[in-house]
């Protein structure tokens, strides 16, 4: 059975590149293994991911992302049985958020920002839709 998982958390400290790519490069390295795919969202101090994949999978990971020093504040979103991914492309993918028009996260917030603590769980998933309609999500795996 699929499950789709989407949450958010805030970081702990800045979130500098190396911190990023260190997160990037340990969901890369381990998603495939376990049948994860996803997205992941940084803004500011804000985290959003999605995890897709078998119910035992997505749990165990999402407690290991409960107890990661870098996140505080996790809270789960949206969680459901699905019938097909939407994020099976990539094991990770990576939001570009440089390259995001405003208007469009004005579209779905009460302000031009990425905040997922004061959207939806609706908004918040048709926004990273969006960002793929729109090519900002990197590392496409298939």
């Amino acid at each position: 059975m699929l499950v789709r998982l989407l949450y958010a958390s805030r970081a702990t400290s800045p979130m500098i590149a190396s911190v990023q790519e260190s997160i990037l490069e340990q969901s890369r390295a381990r998603n495939p293994k376990a049948g994860i795919t996803g997205i992941l969202c940084f803004s500011g101090n804000f985290f959003i991911q999605v995890l897709e994949g078998s119910r035992d999978e997505v749990c165990d990971l999402y407690n290991i992302i409960v107890r990661d020093p870098r996140h505080q504040q996790v809270r789960i979103l949206s969680f459901e049985e699905i019938r097909e991914r939407r994020f099976g492309n990539w094991t990770m993918g990576q939001v570009n958020l440089d390259k995001v028009n405003q208007s469009l996260l004005l579209k779905y917030g009460e302000r031009a920002e990425l905040n997922p603590f004061t959207t939806s769980s609706h908004a918040t998933m048709s926004l990273l839709e969006e960002f793929i309609a729109a090519a900002l999500v990197v590392g496409r795996t298939g």
